[in-house]
């Protein structure tokens, strides 16, 4: 049991890694090339890169998550609005307040969502 949850973590930690990738290329892309606001762009990348997230969370890091129920469906969704939300608040505080780069800022937004989406995520999948 013990081993288990370290592999899905370690899956969880990877799939986590290429949704920052698909995350940060969105938002890069949609910001320094097309000049979209970076709050709009983060808005955007953040939505896709969920939906990329929550694919390969449920094909490869959750063992029950094919069999999910409304309700775990909803918990998942309503995690990923607050966690939306979460990093919005911390692109806005961390580029505005902090001055950092957008770049920067995500980094850092990202450290701070991973640890509810992982909390939220897990609960929604296995109930």
């Amino acid at each position: 049991m013990r081993n288990e949850r370290l592999f899905e973590i370690i899956r969880f930690c990877i799939v986590g890694g290429l949704s920052l990738l698909v995350d940060c290329g969105v938002l890069y892309g949609l910001t320094d090339f097309c000049g979209v606001h970076y709050l709009y762009s983060a808005a955007i990348s953040f939505t896709v890169s969920v939906i990329f997230n929550y694919w390969l969370c449920v094909k490869y890091v959750f063992k029950n998550a094919r069999h999910q129920t409304p309700r775990q469906a909803t918990i998942f969704i309503g995690s990923s609005v607050v966690g939306l939300g979460l990093n919005q608040l911390c692109m806005w505080f961390f580029v505005e307040i902090i001055l950092l780069h957008y770049m920067i800022a995500k980094l850092a937004a990202t450290v701070i969502v991973t640890l509810w989406n992982y909390i939220m995520k897990r609960k929604a999948i296995n109930g």
